[in-house]
């Protein structure tokens, strides 16, 4: 069994890890951690989980949660994981970092999209990208993993296995997402109040959001060149879900047939990445509450370009699954454990 500790296990995306990991059958949940609610049990602060995981919220004591873990999760707002995790990693911990401190390769980008330095830069070289389906066996090698944000694995997903191809022209990418509001975490604020997002849906950090920045980055990989891109988010009225429609120019002929030929190849043996047929799309409905992303290509022979549908969880592929999922790779379990419950539907 493996001994975890949650940081920040009051927050949404910290929740639903703990949810994730009650239920799996090689954890046992040690520590949770949560400055807000210390001295709480958690079944008191979310009481779905009365009798199902009972134990009581914590303040952070690094010394006592390096004793009693092998892994944490630190699902701590991005900034705050980058002053705690250089103790937990000297102490021989493995840690999957769900925030965005630890994604990039390059302190410098960090350093333009947060507006801030980066205090541990020496430990981006020790970390990896936590996005299974492109870094499967560099995960397994590593004990840091940057855990990808919602934005990001839903829009590297849709258009991975199109850049990796060459058929198409990647100074072209164009993202049009939209977000559930759970996207901006538990904290109140007025943009995000019932009254302020029910029928409504807005763009928002429209050309500047940090999440613009995590895409480049992997598709620029797999493009063997650096890209630049377009992205714009949409907050709208749903409490889980991303939804992203990504279109590139093709630089070639391609029928749809295709198309969902190439992302098959690409994505064999990633069980959680769905390839819909031609002719039909996903929706945020086929994927809320699992670790499932969709992904549907359309051709338009008009104008040769695809235009890529791609759906996720958020708070599940697009966090708390995805760290499990890290979870079972950096630890010698079969990935998908804990994680193959279908989505709810309704």
């Amino acid at each position: 069994m493996i001994n975890v500790g949650v940081l920040g296990a009051t927050g949404y995306a910290g929740i639903e890890t703990v949810r994730l990991l009650a239920a799996h059958p090689e954890v046992n949940i040690k520590k949770l951690i949560s400055r807000s609610f210390a001295g709480q049990k958690i079944s008191d602060v979310y009481q779905n989980l009365k009798g199902i995981c009972d134990i009581t919220c914590e303040e952070l004591d690094i010394d006592d949660v390096a004793e009693s873990c092998d892994l944490v999760f630190t699902a701590l707002p991005h900034g705050a994981s980058k002053s705690v995790i250089p103790e937990l990693f000297e102490k021989g911990l493995k840690i999957i970092d769900l925030s965005g401190d630890f994604r990039y390769n390059d302190p410098e980008v960090y350093e333009k999209w947060y507006g801030e330095k980066h205090s541990a830069p020496e430990l981006l070289k020790k970390s990896v990208y936590g996005l299974c389906e492109l870094h499967r066996e560099e995960i397994k090698r590593f004990r840091l993993i940057g855990n990808p944000g919602c934005y990001t694995t839903c829009s590297i997903l849709a258009l991975a296995p199109i850049v990796a191809s060459g058929k198409a022209d990647s100074r072209s990418i164009i993202i049009d997402a939209k977000s559930g509001v759970t996207g901006a975490g538990r904290s109140a604020a007025l943009p995000n109040l019932f009254c302020e997002v029910n029928e409504s849906l807005k763009a928002y950090k429209v050309a500047a959001h940090r999440h613009t920045s995590e895409i480049e980055q992997e598709l620029s990989i797999l493009a063997g060149e650096d890209i630049q891109l377009s992205f714009t988010p949409h907050l709208v009225p749903m409490q889980r879900g991303i939804f992203a429609t990504c279109y590139i120019n093709l630089t070639q002929k391609l029928t749809a047939e295709e198309a969902v030929g190439l992302y098959r190849k690409f994505y064999s043996g990633s069980e959680f990445v769905r390839i819909y047929d031609a002719g039909t799309l996903p929706e945020i409905k086929h994927v809320s509450g699992s670790n499932y992303a969709a992904v549907g290509i359309v051709i338009d022979e008009r104008l040769n370009r695809a235009v890529i549908v791609s759906c996720i969880d958020n708070l599940i592929k697009g966090a708390a699954g995805q760290a499990v999922q890290n979870m079972n790779l950096i630890c010698g379990l079969d990935e998908g454990l804990g994680l193959r419950a279908a989505g709810m539907y309704l």
